[in-house]
């Protein structure tokens, strides 16, 4: 019980590690180096394959409509949010293209978290998750390509074959060791979700410091636009799912899926694929402070409304 409070305190971890890297960065410097990030989130992801069985692929036979509009609305309307309001805040191309790399990732494996306290449809939330993450190893980079690509030059094939490093096959992996080893996998998903949680968190924190003096002097404007970004990703999510006829429990579901994003994938894909813009993988740590933030507060008040 005490591992699952510290897991829901997600967004607190998320912003007092991100005051701390801004604050004290030389203490958090000796980790942005080598593959320490990349090794990060591949953990993440591995603990996120962990909770996943076969049962949970087969469930997308069973809610077919609430998938596909879910996978649709995360890879049509946050690419293209994410291209047009970098034109309308006239972002420069380091930011640009940051944003652009959170808006072409997945789903993150906090909206499953968010969807839980919103008392959304966990389920659902899960197989939408695993589909955009799968589908991230051909999505991501192409939709990269397509947007960014205006701006700078995209090397797709660094794109898949980190997409496919840091996220198939830790995700492969965990599910495998849940259908090969479940007793010890048992033993492991207590702690599993609460070290996802802040392995995301010594992410961005790494990222904070890294570029600590960068965010300081342009924080409004990367506030803004990630602000932008996801509140348009949880509001239009919401209504295009109520539009065509979802229950409010799938409406929610929807709308968490689509305004979460795997901001962790972005800032590894920026660090790795652009290596010419040291600023953009900012945007991305900057974006997980904001989805969770915003999730969370629309996950409580959901909450309250049913009570």
């Amino acid at each position: 019980m005490m591992l699952q409070k510290l897991t829901l305190l997600f967004p607190l971890w998320m912003v007092l590690l991100g005051a701390a890297a801004l604050i004290w960065p030389e203490v958090w410097l000796f980790l942005n180096q080598g593959s320490v990030v990349v090794s990060i989130l591949a953990f993440v992801m591995l603990c996120m394959g962990l909770t996943l069985t076969i049962d949970d692929f087969r469930r997308i036979a069973r809610m077919p409509k609430a998938v596909a509009v879910g996978f649709a609305a995360q890879y049509t309307v946050m690419p293209m949010l994410a291209y047009g309001i970098a034109s309308l805040l006239q972002l420069p191309d380091h930011f640009a293209v940051g944003l652009i790399l959170v808006g072409c990732c997945p789903g993150g494996a906090a909206s499953n978290l968010v969807s839980y306290i919103a008392k959304a449809d966990v389920a659902l939330s899960v197989v939408m998750t695993v589909c955009s993450t799968l589908a991230a190893i051909v999505l991501t980079p192409l939709l990269t390509q397509l947007f960014a690509g205006t701006l700078v030059p995209v090397d797709t094939w660094m794109l898949f074959k980190q997409t496919l490093q840091v996220v198939i096959v830790p995700v492969v992996l965990g599910i495998l060791l849940n259908r090969w080893l479940p007793q010890w996998v048992q033993c492991v998903m207590p702690v599993a979700p609460l070290l996802s949680v802040l392995g995301v968190c010594v992410i961005c924190a790494i990222i904070f410091a890294a570029n600590a003096q960068s965010i300081l002097n342009y924080g409004t404007e990367l506030l803004l636009a990630t602000v932008m970004l996801h509140g348009g990703g949880f509001f239009i999510g919401y209504h295009l799912a109520k539009l065509l006829g979802f229950h409010t429990q799938s409406a929610r579901t929807i709308s968490v899926e689509v305004g979460m994003q795997n901001s962790g994938l972005s800032i590894v894909l920026a660090k790795q694929a652009f290596p010419m813009l040291p600023l953009a993988p900012a945007v991305g740590a900057i974006s997980a402070v904001m989805h969770s933030l915003i999730g969370s507060l629309l996950a409580v008040l959901w909450r309250m409304r049913e009570k």
